[in-house]
Order: structure tokens, then C-alpha cells, then sequence
């Protein structure tokens, strides 16, 4: 139930006619609007507006968390099992060459510029830089105790990790992405288990499990807000393209129906709870990609095996889209 959330904007498919299609050289384009779940070793992409799904794609044991670079040519998802990171080609759908990283990697987001991903590894206390280029992992970070959940700014100048800290409070770490070095940790609330960050690159909202709260952090000052009390067993959390609403995802104690509530953050006032389906694990919110059109959250259902597209701010749900096994992370590609 660990994790960290992903939402995703911005590249435009060029439509080709037969004719200039057949001139048409080199690897085939990424589809827009395809998302990625994963469920114990394998990565089953699904098209977000018909729901189609398509042939799962094998990857390592234990697949815990997805993110696409902004170009959406490649996914990257981390296996914490197998202690590696497995990139897949969007295009091809095809898993490439697993990456080794630390031990049990729990969380990852890749930079603004696509050329590093931050994977924050458990078991080990570190972050590993990945070189997008070529694929291989760079010296470990150290970080707090248990990192088990990441998010970059806007401007890509910081990484925010996570600290599960099992003995007691949890910490979120700054990591300059210019040094890989990291700052003074930040105290959030017991058990954090996801982080999200609004796109003006002002605000980072933690979601800490047991309290059922959510801390703000303003990232000029680095200084943790006052906690937002929402209930509930929280999992995870994602802020709406626009930046005006953070949801956060949550269910009672041994799942369960769960919600997603929102938060507003202009005021952090929080709003009321959106029914969702059985075990909610994560959430991705996106603009388009849907038959309607607007911005739908995309809730991840584990028992049920399901993704529940639900349409925000009405908080409508649509048809749910079967995927099997117990799905936990998600991630769409750019649109």
C-alpha cells in the first residue's frame, strides 16, 4: 500500500495518412492516452478512452510503482523483489533490460527534462539517479529511514522523499537534483505513505496512513503546515492539472470501500468524499483521454482488479475497467 501517485500532460500524435505513413521511417510513436497497471510481476497497459486492454507485459516480482518520462516513450517500473527497475517502450510495449538498484525500491518520478529518474529504495535508505540515457543507476543518495515515496518540482531542481521512519514520526528529504545531495528532513505526520506536488512548484501535500491526515510543506521554507485532517487509512494522493484540488485516496482498516477526497489548496479546506471502489491503492488524474472529454482520476482498485474512471470535480464513476490479479500502481502516458 505504499506509493506515490503520478498525473500526466502534454504531447500532441500526429495523425498520418496511408500515403505519408508508408514514407515513415524509424520506431513506431507512443499511443497518447494509455495507462499502466501493475499487478505482482506484470504491467497491463489499457486504453483510457475505449477501456480496451491490452497483453500484460512481464516485468520483475513484486511491481510496486510506475512512471512514464514526459516524452510517454518510456516507462519505468519498479520491482521491489527483484531490487530492479524495468523500462518498457511504450510504443512496442516490449520490457527492456531490468535495472539493479537498491534494495526493495518502493517509489519513482523522473525529471521535468526526462534525463534522470529518482528511485527511492526502502530497504537500503537510499535514492538511485537513473540515467534515462543509458539506463544505469548513478551512486545512491543517502536518505531517511525507509524512503518509500518521491516527487520532483516542476522546475526539476528538487527531489522530496518520503520517510516511512517504522520507529515513529516521518520526514519528507529535500535532494538537490544539481548535486544529488540532500537537505534537513522535514517532520510530516506518522507513516507517510505518498507526496504530490502542486504545478506552480509551490506547495508539496504528504498523505500520512494512520492519522488519516494530510501535511502541507511550502517548499520556499521548506516548513510543514498544519495537518489537514481527512480519516481513513490514506494511500495515496494526486493534485489536478490546474493545481486547484489535491485528491487523496483512502480506505477503513482491511479494505474495504474507500473514498477520495478532495482538498482544496488555495484554502485547504477539504471537500466531500467520493465513493470509489474496493482497496483503493493509487490514482492518477489526467485532462482528456476520455469520451467526455474534462479531467477524469483514474482509481485503482486491488481486490476487485479493477480502474475506476471517475469524472472531477462532478465525482461521477464510470464503467470500471477489468484489468485482474491485484493491481497497485498506475501511470498514464502524456496526451
Amino acid at each position: 500500500m505504499k506509493g506515490v501517485s503520478v498525473a500526466a500532460s502534454g504531447v500532441v500524435l500526429l495523425l498520418l495518412t496511408a500515403c505519408s505513413a508508408s514514407l515513415r521511417s524509424g520506431p513506431p510513436a507512443p499511443e497518447p492516452f494509455t495507462g499502466y497497471v501493475a499487478d505482482v510481476d506484470t504491467v497491463t497497459p489499457f486504453n483510457t478512452v475505449t477501456g480496451t486492454v491490452f497483453t500484460p507485459i512481464k516485468v520483475g516480482q513484486s511491481a510496486v510503482a510506475i512512471a512514464i518520462t514526459p516524452d510517454g516513450k518510456t516507462a519505468y517500473v519498479v520491482s521491489s523483489r527483484s531490487d530492479t527497475v524495468t523500462p518498457i517502450n511504450t510504443a512496442t510495449r516490449t520490457a527492456g533490460h531490468p535495472i539493479r538498484v537498491g534494495r526493495s525500491p518502493f517509489a519513482i518520478a523522473i525529471t521535468p527534462d526526462g534525463k534522470t529518474a529518482y528511485v527511492a529504495n526502502a530497504d537500503s535508505d537510499t535514492v538511485a539517479p537513473i540515467s534515462t540515457a543509458t539506463n544505469t543507476a548513478g551512486k545512491p543518495i543517502k536518505a531517511g529511514q525507509s524512503p518509500i515515496a518521491i516527487a520532483i518540482t516542476p522546475d526539476g531542481k528538487t527531489a522530496y522523499v518520503v520517510n516511512d521512519n517504522p520507529s515513529g514520526t516521518g520526514t519528507v528529504t529535500p535532494i538537490s537534483t544539481g548535486t544529488d545531495t540532500a537537505e534537513k528532513p522535514i517532520t510530516v505526520g506518522a507513516y507517510p505513505d505518498a507526496i504530490a506536488i502542486t504545478p506552480d512548484g509551490k506547495t508539496a501535500y504528504v498523505a500520512n496512513e494512520s492519522p488519516g491526515t494530510v501535511t502541507p510543506i511550502d517548499l520556499a521554507t521548506n516548513m510543514a503546515g498544519k495537518p489537514i485532517k481527512i480519516g481513513q487509512i490514506l494511500v495515496a494522493i494526486a493534485i489536478t492539472p490546474d493545481g486547484k484540488t489535491a485528491y487523496v485516496v483512502g480506505g477503513p482498516s482491511g479494505g474495504g470501500g474507500g473514498t477520495m477526497t478532495p482538498i482544496r489548496t488555495a484554502t485547504d479546506a477539504v471537500g466531500k468524499p467520493i465513493n470509489v471502489g474496493g482497496d483503493p491503492q493509487r490514482i492518477a488524474i489526467i485532462v482528456g483521454g476520455t469520451t467526455w472529454g474534462g479531467m477524469t482520476a483514474y482509481v485503482v482498485n486491488g481486490y476487485p482488479g479493477t480502474v475506476t474512471p471517475i469524472r472531477i470535480p462532478a465525482g461521477t464513476a464510470e464503467q470500471p475497467i477489468s484489468v485482474g490479479g491485484f493491481p497497485v500502481p498506475i501511470a498514464i502516458t502524456p496526451g
